[in-house]
């Protein structure tokens, strides 16, 4: 495993490895885009440093919304497929036809 400034183990975090590297390529993108249009090593360099902070923070908070949304996803899934299960066959299945006679009993 790999662990950036000594403590964040950027392989069991979720979404810290994705955030890592297309923090990487913003920075190099921004900071050659930089160099390109003013020939400024320097202030590319800051630009650079500015364009990994901004696009690994960007892609942590969206991918860690999409991971959130999944998850709640999955949560009613599971929740939906428990009441299948514990419901199926009784009166309370919604998937179940009601006879006449059940239909007054309720």
């Amino acid at each position: 495993s790999f662990k950036l400034l000594g403590f964040l183990d950027v392989g069991s975090v979720p979404c810290a490895r994705e955030s890592v590297l297309y923090g990487s390529l913003g920075s190099f993108v921004v900071g050659l885009g930089h160099f390109l249009a003013t020939s400024r090593v320097r202030r590319s360099c800051d630009f650079a440093v500015g364009g990994f902070i901004c696009t690994m923070l960007g892609y942590w908070f969206y991918c860690r919304y999409n991971l959130a949304q999944h998850r709640i996803r999955q949560r009613m899934l599971k929740e939906g497929m428990r009441n299948k299960i514990l419901f199926e066959g009784s009166s309370l299945d919604p998937e179940r036809k009601q006879t006449g006679n059940e239909r007054s009993d309720s």
